[in-house]
């Protein structure tokens, strides 16, 4: 058989002997296509798929998305090929010398003759390709400081409203609930609902999340999902939503998995918890201990403004003390300003000057006489004293001659200038 064809001998009443066959003679030489293609039959139909144990040598990613590789071990080496199909479906990428274990089927790449295995799925000892992809990640955002405890927010002690982003078919979403329910009935719960296991669960989880943050009520996030294998918690591990996460401005709790699962989702919300049910506890106070805290504060608060009233009745009776203290002192000082200030008035008060003993001539008019030219013989004439008046008549007048200027009119001029 070449390339499907099968040669039927005998069948024209010849003897099958004087048949060539084919291949046999220059004549019937077949064509290398053929040959290729019967040979890749062959394998093809001869094995069935199988796995294959080895290690990983010459990994070359193409552009197309395939991966070209050889498998080897101590004695021998076998070209090996993942499709981009089947490719796209690989945690990372293997390290060279990698001890693999590889699942496909023999074939030959007619084109070149080059035998080869056909890799459909490719694992690694244990977790070796999970764990070697989780680990890249996670030395890549650590890196970028997305893992640090400093850049993670609080928990609100007693939030409103709590968003959840998970499948709403899900074990987890009954677990969160019943707790919710159980501490804190008055919780409001806004459900985000998305694949959380699967090809392209990841979007879906990131979407989820945003449509939380863009409704913008929810005082807290929670991402959950009930156990699983590695691969089935591995959309958590997905680089874009764990960004998400990062940059989320609500406090977020992730809850993937049982207490033994850590994803990357787990390392860069605020807080992890080991389950679904404790990411509930985690994000309400119980009634009980509220309640608790409440009287215990009441009482506290009580306390409190008795000390403060007792302290600012203190503090006030101290002021008014005080402001009595300063009025006082301001009024005997007032008081001994105006004494001061009084004695000088009296000083230069004409009055003053008549308890000293002094009096003054006034006229009939009251006008003063401050000259004794202004007395005539049996004028007469007030005397004011301190204690009152005395009508008098200038019986004489003897003028001081000192006293007078040159000229009579000259003294007049003094006088009214004295005016």
């Amino acid at each position: 058989m070449f390339g499907g064809r099968e040669t039927e001998l005998g069948t024209a009443g010849l003897d099958p002997g004087l048949i060539p066959r084919p291949g046999s003679t220059p004549e019937t030489a077949v064509p290398v296509s053929e040959v290729n293609a019967a040979v890749r039959h062959l394998l093809e139909q001869s094995f069935a798929p199988l796995w294959i144990r080895g290690e990983i040598t010459n990994w070359r990613p193409h552009r197309s998305g395939h991966r070209w590789f050889s498998l080897r071990d101590d004695a021998s080496q076998l070209q090996a090929v993942m499709w981009r199909s089947d490719a796209g479906r690989l945690p990372t990428e293997p390290e060279e010398g990698m001890e693999v274990f590889a699942f496909g089927s023999l074939s030959l790449y007619e084109p070149r003759g080059q035998y080869q295995f056909v890799v459909r799925r490719l694992e690694a000892k244990g977790e070796g390709l999970w764990r070697l992809a989780f680990e890249r990640l996670r030395q890549k955002l650590q890196a970028e400081g997305l893992l640090d405890p400093e850049r993670k927010q609080s928990l609100p002690r007693v939030p409103t409203t709590v968003g959840i982003v998970t499948s709403r078919s899900g074990a987890a979403l009954r677990d969160i609930l019943a707790v919710i329910r159980r501490r804190a009935p008055w919780t409001r719960v806004l459900v985000s609902d998305c694949r959380v296991q699967g090809e392209g669960a990841a979007l879906e989880i990131t979407q989820a999340l945003e449509r939380l943050v863009a409704e913008g009520s929810a005082d807290v996030i929670v991402l959950a999902r009930g156990g699983g294998s590695i691969e089935d918690l591995w959309e958590f591990n997905d680089e874009s939503l764990s960004r998400a996460i990062a940059r989320c401005p609500i406090p977020t709790v992730s809850a993937v998995g049982h207490e033994i699962d850590v994803t990357i989702s787990d390392l860069v919300a605020d807080v992890r918890a080991p389950t679904p049910s404790a990411a509930a506890e985690a994000v309400t106070e119980a009634e009980a201990t509220l309640s608790a805290e409440l009287r215990a504060r009441a009482g506290g608060l009580v306390e409190g403004l008795r000390r403060r009233t007792r302290m600012e009745t203190e503090r006030t009776r101290r002021a008014a003390g005080e402001l009595l203290d300063a009025w006082q002192r301001g009024i005997a000082a007032r008081r001994s300003r105006l004494a001061v200030t009084t004695g000088r008035l009296d000083g230069l008060s004409p009055l003053g000057a008549l308890r000293r003993g002094f009096g003054v001539a006034l006229d009939a008019r009251g006008r003063v006489l401050r000259s004794a030219r202004e007395f005539e013989p049996g004028t007469g004439f007030v005397l004011r004293l301190a204690d009152g008046t005395i009508c008098a008549t200038a019986d004489s007048i003897d003028l001081d001659e000192r006293q007078l200027p040159d000229n009579p009119k000259d003294a007049r001029g003094a006088e009214d200038d004295a005016r």
